[in-house]
This record gives structure tokens, sequence and C-alpha cells, in this order.
């Protein structure tokens, strides 16, 4: 990102994590129960609190005490800093948006609940691979938009990444460091203090998983950052250059974190409680950097509200893939209707000197195919 943004690069008040934890909240139980039962019951105790997603919806609105769900910690960090909740606000919409890219042609498709602040709604109570990426990229997010927030000054608690200072080198040899490489460390603390600080005020299965997805998604932002350089010397010869770190695009976050969707890994919790095992012991152990889930996800094919599902019934499908944008897969065998429409669009677009683009407006015909809804009416609003 080159501009005066870049180029700036005053000192800021540095911002540290950390502060006191609250004690985790023990899940009792009688001291006749056996371990293994606990921890089953541990894994399927139903939790959606992420409410501090629904920041986003507020947008200029963010009144810290009217956010619900938030614990004592993440309150704290939203009355001292509110400009960066107007950015963790926007943050949340990008990474919804890219969520909604993502899954876009399968059945279930990240929908948001408009006024729930739970955003997605009862689809996060089982710990499901969706629940996995949710978590991931929504933590993604939160750093994306700190750190790019920080970047073009626009907050009081950081600026530019103040290491990147003096003379470094790489493949291509020496370059000093220069304009406003992007401080993604500062971005990556506040998010796991800020994210993370729900999950730490239980310990359960659950509340494991998602610090472990959480991660996942901060590390993710991380890794696509870039070296961009500026070169100096006789009619731009490179004999000497500026270079500094910035974030790559987020979409490059969003597929990698589609990719360990993919590759996701079914877990239990260990007897002891501090970390996972696989559920097939034919499957490789994960890494920090693989996502994590507990249960198998549903078919999402029908309204199920106590699954949160909200089924594929007039969902737009393609008739000519076999993937999971076409008819038979979306539409879960029930069929589709076709619907013949006639679109607008601009065509034959001219550039005339000097300086504007005049365009024709084209009709065109196409078929439409929306899935069938269920043919018995019981099967419409599953409770």
């Amino acid at each position: 990102m080159l501009g005066s943004n870049r180029l700036a690069s005053a000192a800021r008040i540095a911002w540290t994590p950390g502060g006191s934890r609250r004690a985790a909240e023990g899940i009792h139980a009688s001291s006749r129960l056996c371990l293994p039962l606990l921890l089953l019951l541990l894994s399927l105790t139903p939790r959606v609190d992420s409410s501090w997603w629904y920041i986003g919806a507020l947008g200029a609105r963010v009144i810290c005490d009217n956010i619900p769900g938030l614990v004592n910690k993440q309150r704290q960090l939203c009355q001292s800093y509110p400009d960066i909740m107007q950015s963790v606000g926007e943050g949340a919409k990008e990474w919804i948006r890219e969520c909604q890219h993502q899954f876009r042609h399968h059945r279930w498709n990240c929908s948001t609940l408009d006024r729930d602040h739970t955003v997605f709604g009862r689809v996060m109570l089982r710990s499901s691979r969706e629940a996995a990426f949710v978590y991931a990229i929504s933590s993604a997010g939160v750093v994306y938009a700190i750190t790019r927030a920080c970047s073009q000054g626009e907050l009081k608690a950081c600026s530019c990444d103040p290491h990147k200072r003096g003379r470094s080198k790489d493949e291509r040899g020496e370059f000093d460091w220069g304009g406003c490489s992007d401080n993604i460390n500062y971005g990556i603390k506040f998010a796991k203090d800020f994210v993370d600080a729900k999950e730490k005020t239980v310990k359960d299965a659950r509340a494991l998983m998602n610090l472990h997805n959480n991660r996942c998604g901060r590390t993710a932002v991380k890794r696509f950052l870039k070296l961009e350089c500026k070169c100096h010397g006789v009619s731009g010869s490179c004999t000497l250059r500026t270079c500094w770190l910035a974030m790559s695009d987020f979409r490059r976050t969003g597929d990698y974190l589609r990719k360990k969707y993919n590759g996701a890994i079914q877990v239990t919790m260990n007897q002891d409680g501090t970390g996972f095992t696989v559920s097939n012991k034919n499957f490789r152990k994960p890494t920090k950097t693989d996502l994590v889930y507990f249960e198998n996800s549903p078919d999402y094919c029908l309204m199920d509200k106590s699954a949160g599902s909200l089924g594929t019934a007039g969902r737009v499908c393609n008739k000519a893939s076999r993937g999971t944008d076409g008819c038979e897969v979306m539409c879960c065998g029930r069929g589709y209707d076709t619907t013949r429409v006639t679109r607008v669009t601009k065509c034959e677009c001219k550039f005339h000197w000097c300086c504007a683009v005049r365009c024709k407006e084209c009709e065109d015909t196409v078929d439409v195919h929306t899935c069938k809804a269920p043919k018995r009416a019981e099967w419409v609003d599953q409770t």
C-alpha cells in the first residue's frame, strides 16, 4: 500500500495486552461421575455466545454496555478503545462477506439473521466444520481490520510496525526498511485478548475448540504478509530499495481457511482436558494450522430451527454443474423449478475521447433454476 499512509510513521502510544484473567468456571459433577462421561458431556455443551460478532451490525452506534453477551474483559477493552471497536465492527462486515463468498455455492451459505445478536443463530450450537470456519475467519477478520487501521493512522494506540527499521536483506539483496510496515503483531495481540476473552471464562471442550480455531485464523493473516518495495537509482535500476511489509488482500486468507475447512479434522477432547485426540485413528493428528471440530454437520437440506438450518428451497442452482452448486446436490434430489427471465446489461462499450465510456443496453433472456420446496408441509419448518 503506497501513499501518504504508508510513508507516515509517526510514533504512537503502544498498547500491551494482558491484565488479570478471570478464574475459569469449573463444571461441577458428582464425584461418582466417571471421567469419560464427563468429557462426553463437556463436548456436547451447547454454546452460542460470540455476541461480539454483532458489533458489525451496530456500525457507528457501538455502545459497549448495549452489546449482549460480552464478558467483563471484552467490555473493558471496548470501553477503553472505542476507536478500535469501530475497526472491529467494520472488520466484522468484511469477514462475514468473505464467509458468504466462500460458501456461496453450498447448501450452508453463511447466512446471517437480522436483529439477532448471535448473528448466525443456532447453527453455531453444533461443534461442526462450519462453526470451526466461522470462528477462524472472524478472528482473522479482527486481526486484519485492526492492523489495517493502525497503518492508516486511524487508531490512537498504534501505528506502523516500529520494529521495521534499519537495513535487512532478502533473496534479491539488501534493502532499507521504510514506508509503513503493517503492524500485524499488534493486531494479533489485541485480537487474541479481545476475541479469546470469552472462551477463557469457561473450561469445556467447545471453548478449547474455539480457542484453537481462533488461533488458526489469526496466524492465517500473518502467513500472507508480503514484502513491497520501491526502487531507487538511475532510471529505476533498483540499486537501492526501500521496502515494507504489507498484508495481502483478505481474499487470500479466506481462500486459505476455506481449504482448511475442507481438510478439517474431527477430534475429541483428551482425558486431561488440555488437547485433542483424533476421532478416527487412521487420520493424522491436527497441527496448530488445522481447523478442528467435534460433531458432523447436518445436511442443511431442510429448514430446521433446532439445527439453525434454513434449507435450500428457493436457492438458485446451476443445472449444468455436478458440483456443490449443481441442482442435484443443492436441491437434495427434490428437483428444481425453471423461470425464464430477461436481464438488461451494458454491452458494446466504447471509449470516447476524452474521457467517457458509453455503452448500449442489451437484453438477454436466461433460464434461472431454483430448488423446489419439500413436498410434505411438515418438512418445511421442523422445530
